[in-house]
């Protein structure tokens, strides 16, 4: 018998789940045909209990990297979900909180890379870096990898290697995260003709932004200093979620409760809505669940921002009697020093939010500085689900027929402005 989680705790006022309970099944089932299936991207579902068997190889990839150079940090060179669901899960983990293990480069201007530098204090040799793409020819990762590859060659020649043996050394600083296939993958190509270290994954059918239980972000926790067994109650925790969100029980479905939420709000004409995340352990989160409302929401309407900051300017909007909207809050569970205020500010923005609409309040475990691993597994499985199960349930509220593949897991319009790129070929100091 399934039971309500633990470690996340929702409390929902002002929507009618009855309107929706005679559909339940339908929504399920829905979900449940096409999860795992191929082609359907939804191979997320049940990626945490996969990659539970393959925690002890990525942990030895760390420190095989680790120790092959010396450096201590690792740069992260990757965009959207190859760098947003890793910072998001450091971050809610209590991890590299210091900025002093973590870096990440996801730019293409001359400032940003001066920036990056900076923090690397100008020596390329100070940090091993993971490149992830799923394609090896992302043209921002691309330009930031190969200048990288660039400075750490002439880093090595200035120690007097010779040009071959600067190549050698500085391959050892280098890990991919992209297709397993080196046909389709340039940059798994470039890792085997280099002999780059160990094989990471972006699995197939699993889109970035639902990818926070990749390879990516798995291997940046160890190289950061997660605990294995801390890694492996996450993943657990996770495929929990999965098992619990393809059920028709509403009473413990929650993932499916947040998705008839916003898609209640659409459907009673409700075009904006707010998730607010409150402290710091969530800064990154907002980054994350931005992209998954862009991509998979595909509208702009959706406030996803962390109080207290943003609280006295939003208030001037969410509380205006002109707008209607629906609210969300996701707090961490506050059992330190300064737990009476943080549950006065919560109990204040609660009371605001259910006189001004329809909202729901999401408490999540912590431990000392992020969540426990259990809460940080099973909130970031309860976003994906949710996302997709919103979609799911205005189609058939709606009667509108279901596409071969669901919309919110494609991304059919981000090639826009990829088509711009000249080219798209990456040279370092041009695109040709």
């Amino acid at each position: 018998m399934l039971t309500k989680l633990k470690n996340v705790q929702t409390k929902f006022t002002g929507v009618d789940f009855g309107k929706y309970s005679s559909n339940v099944e339908k929504f399920v089932k829905e979900f449940s045909s096409r999860a795992n299936q191929k082609g359907q991207f939804l191979n997320w579902v049940n990626l945490p209990q996969e990659q539970a068997k393959r925690v002890d190889e990525i942990y030895s990839l760390a420190d095989g990297l680790k120790k092959q150079t010396g450096a201590k940090k690792l740069s992260v060179m990757g965009i959207g979900g190859s760098k947003h669901t890793v910072e998001h899960m450091l971050s809610i983990n209590g991890l590299n909180v210091k900025h002093d293990v973590i870096e990440f480069y996801s730019d293409v201007d001359s400032s940003s890379w001066e920036r990056f530098l900076y923090r690397l204090d100008n020596d390329v040799l100070s940090s091993n870096f993971m490149i992830a793409s799923k394609s090896g020819s992302t043209f921002e990762t691309k330009d930031g990898f190969l200048r990288v590859q660039a400075m750490l060659i002439d880093a090595y020649k200035s120690q007097g290697k010779s040009e071959q043996d600067a190549q050698k050394a500085a391959s050892k600083h280098f890990i991919a995260v992209t297709d397993a296939n080196a046909e389709k993958s340039e940059l798994r190509r470039t890792s085997n003709e280099n002999e780059w270290i160990g094989d990471l994954f972006i699995h197939d059918d699993v889109g970035g932004r639902f990818s926070a239980f990749d390879d990516h972000a798995l291997f940046a926790l160890a190289y950061a200093g997660m605990k294995k067994e801390d890694m492996l109650e996450m993943l657990n925790a996770a495929q929990e979620v999965s098992k619990i969100s393809l059920t028709a029980d509403l009473d413990v479905n929650d993932a499916l409760k947040e998705g008839i939420f916003w898609a209640d709000a659409k459907l009673n004409g409700i075009a904006a809505s707010v998730h607010q995340y409150m402290g710091s352990i969530f800064e990154n989160t907002v980054y994350w669940h931005a992209q998954m409302q862009n991509e998979s929401i595909k509208d702009t309407l959706k406030q996803v921002a962390k109080v207290p900051d943003a609280m006295h300017h939003s208030a001037e909007a969410h509380f205006n009697p002109a707008n209607k909207l629906v609210f969300a809050l996701t707090v961490p569970q506050d059992n330190g020093v300064c737990s009476e205020n943080a549950k006065s500010y919560i109990d204040a923005l609660t009371k605001s939010y259910e006189v001004s609409g329809a909202f729901f309040l999401e408490t999540i475990s912590t431990r000392a500085m992020g969540l426990t691993p259990s809460a940080a597994g099973a909130m970031t499985q309860l976003r994906a689900f949710a996302t997709v199960y919103q979609e799911i349930v205005e189609k058939i509220m709606t009667n509108i027929e279901f596409p071969e593949v669901l919309e919110s897991v494609l991304q059919p319009h981000v090639e826009f402005y990829k088509k711009n790129l000249k080219g798209g070929v990456v040279v370092p100091g041009r695109i040709s």
